[in-house]
């Protein structure tokens, strides 16, 4: 799964790991200080008057210098410590990923701000019904602003959706290549086929998307974490607990630690329910496709009976789910009203204006749902584990013995 695509995938990962860290620290260490003497952008932009500086601005471009500087040297350094038939996608394609990912958090926060000064405006015009407090120029120059960022964003994330895309079928297409390389070990085992075909499509669909998520609310969090514990400064206090440092920080962690530690008790049961429900797909289709070829083979009782085993499992599979669903939407559902219970002391005080509740809202929601990443993708882990558990089943079987490649044991 891995090593047909990326370059001695466990070293890759942790040398990753261990580069960002080791950015981290050179960053906060001295480079974050060097704007003055590196930065592409010597002054900032001129702003609209009572508009917050935009996100660019001398110290933002070299932040991002430094990070696209820092990305390319690790791509420049797997170039010569093993270089794949694959490095363009899986080393420098990921990197592209990450890249284009913290940017659109980077945009995420400068929005938190914008939404920010826009409901203030808003706030102000609408304080004192028939008179006029703000000009039509402050109005549309606010809009002006959030449309020139916006209008070619959304040009970007379609091409970024072309390429990922790309990404994903290069990723399915080593898998496919290094499977096709061991096919005379493995065309012998149940559901071959299908784990060629349609498990390495998932595989790497999934994949991709389930880290890019990770990656962007790792990236959220260092954005947003910052700016609400700042934004919790605005709260006089919580309803019960009183006045607590950061404590928008503390109730995104503590509401989400509470829905993941519930839905990973509640939903345990899944991934071998979903992983047999493969199982007996890939034994009914096995059957059906050799009775095209074959009048002995998809009886009508062979069928029946295969049938009967995939309607028993997903009868199973849906029940399992329904209770599952129940703690999970009633969670997602009731964490929406959570900023609202937490800033009554605060808008009952008059102590916030529209415009910072808006901020607030906005970046507590962003820092929740970072810290639910496991609530909220629970049912696709779900569902990657079992191809997982299918995928590296299958892939044991190379390296035995092509006696031992036919046994029935990869079934579990």
């Amino acid at each position: 799964m891995f090593q047909s695509f990326f370059p001695r995938p466990k070293v890759f990962f942790l040398s990753a790991v261990a580069w960002f860290f080791a950015t981290l620290l050179i960053w906060y260490g001295f480079a974050d200080g060097l704007a003055s003497s590196f930065s592409l952008m010597r002054e900032a932009l001129p702003t609209v008057e009572g508009e917050r500086p935009p996100f660019l601005n001398p110290d933002k471009i070299w932040l991002y210098q430094y990070i696209v500087l820092v990305t390319v040297l690790f791509c420049i350094a797997w170039f010569f410590i093993d270089r794949n038939r694959w490095y363009g996608w899986a080393v420098c394609g990921s990197a592209l990923i990450l890249l284009v990912s913290y940017f659109q958090v980077q945009l995420g926060v400068w929005m938190n701000n914008w939404y920010g000064d826009f409901y203030d405006l808003i706030q102000l015009a609408l304080s004192e019904k028939g008179t006029s407090n703000i000009t039509s120029e402050q109005f549309y120059g606010q809009l002006r602003t959030v449309f020139a960022i916006l209008i070619p964003n959304i040009m970007l994330i379609v091409m970024f959706s072309f390429f990922t895309s790309h990404y994903v079928f290069r990723w399915r297409t080593a898998m496919n290549d290094y499977y096709m390389t061991h096919w005379q070990k493995l065309r012998t085992i149940e559901g071959a086929a299908q784990r060629v075909q349609e498990d390495t499509m998932r595989f790497a669909g999934i994949m991709e998307n389930l880290g890019s998520a990770f990656v962007s609310s790792i990236m959220t969090l260092i954005a947003f974490l910052p700016l609400l514990w700042t934004l919790s400064e605005e709260v006089t206090e919580l309803p019960i607990i009183g006045a607590v440092d950061g404590s928008l920080v503390f109730l995104a962690l503590m509401s989400a630690m509470f829905g993941t530690v519930v839905l990973a008790a509640v939903g345990y049961r899944l991934p071998g329910l979903e992983f047999n429900n493969q199982k007996v797909e890939a034994a009914y289709r096995k059957e059906l496709v050799y009775g095209e070829d074959h009048e002995d083979r998809a009886a009508p009782l062979t069928v029946k009976e295969l049938f009967g085993g995939v309607r028993k499992n997903y009868f199973r599979l849906y029940f399992n789910y329904m209770y599952f669903n129940v703690f999970r939407f009633a969670y997602l559902q009731g964490a929406n009203f959570i900023p609202l219970v937490a800033l009554g002391p605060t808008f009952v005080a008059g102590a916030i204006t529209f415009g910072i509740f808006q901020q607030i809202s906005n970046a507590f929601g962003r820092v929740e749902n970072s810290f639910q990443f496991l609530v909220n993708s629970w049912t696709t882990i779900v569902e990657l584990m079992s191809i997982y558990k299918r995928l590296i089943a299958f892939e044991s079987i190379i390296h035995v013995d092509p006696a031992q490649a036919a046994e029935p044991a990869l079934e579990m």
